[in-house]
């Protein structure tokens, strides 16, 4: 064997790794994290003085008062999920859909339990979608879904979408084209965040949610076209009434896959979340999520179970809607502020949620690499979410000039004092631009 120090070789990685690349949200979360000197109104996270402390800790010593519960919480669990919990989410879900638990008309089995909702998403596009299948989106949609979508090579086709949601004539429109190309066999998923949706605020009008379940299941020629209701937000509303969820709207309870989460309601470091499937996707993902964990974190559920089971859960997310409300409206207030007299600017007034989306000047790029955002994150010490990063890649509908503001994070003071700075910089760069126009 020869002396001399022999060369690395390179690693052969995957072509699933490739399509994984560049994902905006480790970016993201990173930045939110590591510079705390920065107002941050990018960040999802939820605020850190609404975390139940108290709730899981009355939880956890109810779990662990007797030496058996304790043991079988730090047990291994079903793939499915832990079956008191999932009782609880049936009556939770009857809730929600203002409805009694035997209205609902599916099986116990059919919540399945998982950590967090991404995982429910990722493992719905694992066995419905091969390369090249189509998912259809709202535009824009959200960019962290658009990334497990890469991930397994699908082809993402964004649909037009306003104020309120995605518009219906835009969807049919898109599935008669691609009928017409002959690719409506490879049309699997319509994916649709039906309440306050990440990035943009917006809500899905009622009469869209029907409108959705037609359309899926009068194009369901060859297959079923299945909706994923990501419903991650349907609690945090701050005015107005709920409409029925997406899910409602199908009586046969097979077009429409719905999930949602305790991140943004309860705690994102519990990390549970349950989906709704239809009966023949209950095994399928069973097998998926086995290969990945075999049971979602087992004393996690146990504590949801408890807090969902007892009325602490409910209690809970009435504060947080008060708490968040009163930053939506600083938000809001500082918008009307510091942006109303600049034209070309506009923001969308959510009713729940964590976000307002804002749109500028067309001559304004967002984007990481733009003039704004280095003004407003060296300069002026604010970050916002750059909107390209939610429409597919390619996409005609993609717009360069809008942004995601976060008032999940800092208190209303600081929220007015970053929307502040933000407008300093568009100021800024709006200048710029003029100046270095001709004239």
């Amino acid at each position: 064997m020869s002396d001399s120090v022999k060369t690395s070789l390179p690693l052969s990685l995957s072509t699933r790794r490739a399509w994984a690349a560049d994902q905006s949200i480790s970016y993201l979360m990173q930045q939110g994290l590591v510079n705390r000197d920065v107002i941050s109104l990018a960040a999802g996270f939820v605020d850190e003085v609404t975390l139940p402390t108290t709730l899981v800790q009355n939880a956890v010593q109810r779990i662990f008062a007797e030496r058996a519960s304790g043991q079988r919480a730090l047990q291994y669990g079903s793939t499915g999920g832990n079956v008191d919990l999932q009782e609880q989410l049936l009556s939770h879900h009857a809730r929600l859909e203002r409805c009694d638990v035997s209205e609902l008309g599916i099986t116990q089995d059919q919540v399945i339990v998982t950590a967090g909702s991404q995982q429910l998403l990722n493992h719905v596009a694992e066995v419905l979608l091969n390369p090249g299948d189509i998912c259809l989106v709202s535009a824009p949609t959200y960019f962290v879904f658009l990334g497990t979508l890469n991930g397994v090579g699908a082809r993402t086709i964004a649909v037009e979408s306003d104020e309120n949601g995605m518009k219906m004539d835009a969807l049919e429109t898109t599935l008669n084209q691609l009928e017409a190309a002959g690719d409506l066999p490879r049309v699997k998923l319509i994916y649709l965040v039906s309440s306050f949706e990440n990035p943009s605020g917006v809500t899905l009008a009622d009469d869209r949610r029907r409108a959705a379940v037609d359309l899926a299941q009068s194009f369901s020629k060859t297959h079923r076209i299945l909706i994923l209701e990501d419903a991650a937000y349907r609690e945090l509303r701050y005015e107005g009434e709920d409409g029925p969820s997406i899910w409602s709207c199908d009586a046969t309870r097979e077009h429409v896959v719905l999930a949602q989460t305790f991140s943004k309601s309860f705690s994102p470091g519990i990390r549970v979340a349950y989906g709704i499937v239809p009966k023949d996707l209950v095994t399928p993902i069973h097998d998926v999520k086995g290969n990945f964990d075999f049971g979602s974190p087992n004393l996690s559920q146990q504590i949801v179970a408890e807090v969902v089971r007892d009325g602490s859960y409910e209690a809970h997310v009435d504060s947080l809607r008060q708490s968040y409300a009163v930053k939506r409206d600083a938000m809001l207030r500082a918008a009307d502020a510091y942006f109303s007299d600049i034209a070309g600017v506009f923001w969308l007034r959510p009713q729940g949620g964590l976000y307002v989306w804002m749109s500028l000047p067309p001559s304004v790029d967002t984007g990481y690499e733009s003039a704004l955002f280095e003004r407003a994150t060296k300069h002026e010490g604010v970050m916002y979410v750059p909107g390209e990063i939610a429409y597919p890649g390619g996409s005609p509908l993609k717009r360069t000039n809008e942004m995601r503001l976060s008032f999940g994070v800092e208190a209303p003071e600081t929220i007015d004092d970053g929307m502040r700075r933000l407008a300093n910089a568009v100021r800024n760069v709006l200048e710029s631009t003029s100046h270095a126009t001709p004239g």
